[in-house]
């Protein structure tokens, strides 16, 4: 019965990397695909980075968070965006609100789920709403597969889209992780690239569990059709006297 009920799971979870990207990242720092996990109740952390394509769009991003609990542990994050695209800037900021619902495990799935919007900081104007899915198996201490699913409104253009995403994480020595994944948004478009699947990977070195820094190549990772280099940093503020993330969760 356990092993039909991962089977199903495993096939639903399937189904709908199939059939549905992140609107905002910084499901992972600078990674578009989340992992199920949040922090300890009362940690917070900042995470920033700044990306360079080479069609000459840039994107420098502040993304704090902490974890409260007014009645089960919730992660909010208020992310802002200060972005150039086609040689015009603006001003994006996006709150966000994630919850776990079932913790990750070696041989088994985590699940959680986070909702959000954004708008234009400048004039006010909402630019979208978002609400996913991530799910995690655990293969072993150091690797991990998140599979994300979920839909997107762009009040832009008013439409809606189905978003997907799969990574893999793999901790290959006490301090350095690499990722890779593909993510990306189903639905109509008059930009090909848009609706076109996207890529990143990246190697996250952290000497210590206070901070880590990010090393990325991304392709396509806004809908554009550009290559990606980017440079992040996580500033973590742990709960005192807690047992250190790496050990409750095997990851960076």
């Amino acid at each position: 019965m356990a092993w039909a009920a991962r089977t199903g799971i495993t096939a639903a979870i399937a189904a709908l990397v199939v059939f549905a990207a992140q609107d905002a990242r910084a499901a992972n720092g600078a990674y578009a695909v989340d992992a199920a996990d949040i922090s300890e109740v009362g940690s917070c952390k900042v995470e920033s980075w700044l990306s360079t394509a080479s069609n000459t769009d840039v994107e420098a991003v502040a993304n704090p968070s902490c974890v409260v609990d007014p009645f089960r542990p919730i992660e909010l994050s208020m992310q802002t965006i200060r972005a150039r695209s086609d040689g015009d800037w603006s001003t994006t900021v996006a709150p966000k609100a994630k919850t776990n619902f079932v913790p990750t495990g070696i041989g088994r799935w985590g699940l959680s789920a986070y909702g959000g919007g954004s708008f234009d900081a400048a004039t006010g104007e909402a630019l979208s709403a978002f609400a996913v899915i991530p799910a995690t198996f655990r293969l072993s201490e150091t690797m991990r597969v998140n599979v994300n699913g979920g839909w997107l409104w762009d009040h832009t253009v008013d439409r809606h889209y189905l978003t997907y995403g799969i990574g893999f994480d793999w901790k290959f020595t006490d301090t350095l992780q690499w990722t890779i994944e593909a993510f990306g948004q189903a639905g109509a478009s008059e930009i090909a690239s848009a609706v076109q699947p996207r890529f990143q990977t990246g190697v996250r070195y952290r000497p210590n569990e206070i901070f880590s820094v990010d090393v990325i190549y991304g392709r396509n990772i806004t809908g554009e059709n550009a290559n990606w280099i980017t440079i992040g940093t996580t500033i973590r503020f742990p709960v005192h006297g807690s047992e250190p993330e790496h050990r409750r969760t095997g990851h960076l």
